[in-house]
């Protein structure tokens, strides 16, 4: 639910599509959710930044989208950080891990030395459970067989039930001396709880930071259930600043960056050479993301 209640009449800036959707969780996984619980400023607010100007200004909505772009592609990074948004996130504690690497945010945690946590666990659908690759020390290969699925989701299933089974029990353990201080405290009892258990926290960030971290978190080698969240994320830029989201699809997300050995050999292939991977100069990894971005075709 959102934070205040009732009608509220506001002069700042706002975004319509966003204010549809203010306080209302996006489900992800089985048991998580995003859900937006405020923000500030919007596509305006860029373009009056980068103007320098007073208010919203005189410009049109194409000029202040070939700004937008202009910015994006020059990364001209500043204009952006004028709009935050903040977000109530509940996750995976192993999902919670890899986020918090991201090192630009405010961040707020519940607690499980104050709180009972929640018995609840992420548990993968049979479609995630594939083979760890021989190539790619992060990553998956080939799913497991059916029969394999099964056995591993049953065992993930058993041992969260068990952990959390023993966990209520530490936290109703009697003190037969003292009726009034009953349990395991709570600091303890959660040492024992599985990475799937969900957390929750608010995290509040600007929207150039926000995007950064959409742009690591979106490729195709990210793990699959942190994609997930960054998915309804980049839904919610979307809504939020539409100019923006255009812009940074365009130059960012389905963009590329290329260094000059691999702007070398797209030459030699625009001239009629044909290159191999070991004639390019290129590592292996910097061969294939060339090839999937211009020889694909």
């Amino acid at each position: 639910m959102p934070e205040t209640s009732g009608s509220n009449i506001t002069q700042r800036a706002i975004a319509e599509g966003l204010e549809a959707c203010l306080g209302k969780p996006f489900s992800v996984l089985d048991h998580g959710f995003v859900r937006v619980v405020d923000y500030m400023g919007n596509d305006a607010a860029i373009v009056q930044a980068a103007r320098v100007s007073y208010g919203l200004g005189t410009k049109s909505v194409s000029e202040d989208a070939g700004l937008i772009n202009y910015l994006m592609m020059n990364a001209h990074t500043s204009p952006f950080e004028m709009c935050e948004i903040k977000l109530h996130v509940k996750l995976p504690i192993f999902v919670a891990r890899q986020w918090i690497r991201h090192r630009m945010a405010n961040v707020n945690e519940v607690s499980g030395r104050y709180s009972v946590l929640p018995t609840e666990h992420y548990l993968p659908e049979a479609a995630q459970l594939c083979y760890q690759s021989a190539r790619n020390k992060q990553g998956k290969s080939t799913s497991l067989s059916p029969e394999q699925q099964e056995q591993v989701q049953e065992m993930l299933r058993t041992d969260a039930v068990q952990i959390f089974a023993h966990y209520a029990e530490m936290l109703a353990l009697p003190n037969a001396e003292n009726a009034s201080e009953n349990g395991l405290t709570r600091e303890l009892a959660r040492i024992n709880l599985p990475l799937s258990t969900y957390t929750e926290w608010y995290w509040k960030i600007d929207l150039h930071n926000l995007l950064h971290f959409l742009s690591l978190r979106l490729t195709p080698h990210a793990q699959y259930e942190i994609r997930t969240y960054t998915e309804v994320l980049l839904d919610i830029v979307k809504r939020w600043v539409p100019l923006t989201y255009a812009a940074f699809v365009e130059h960012r997300l389905e963009g590329a960056r290329l260094s000059k050995t691999a702007i070398e050999v797209i030459r030699r292939i625009i001239a009629g050479a044909p290159t191999t991977q070991e004639e390019s100069g290129l590592n292996k990894r910097e061969w294939e993301n060339l090839r999937r971005a211009f020889l694909d075709v």
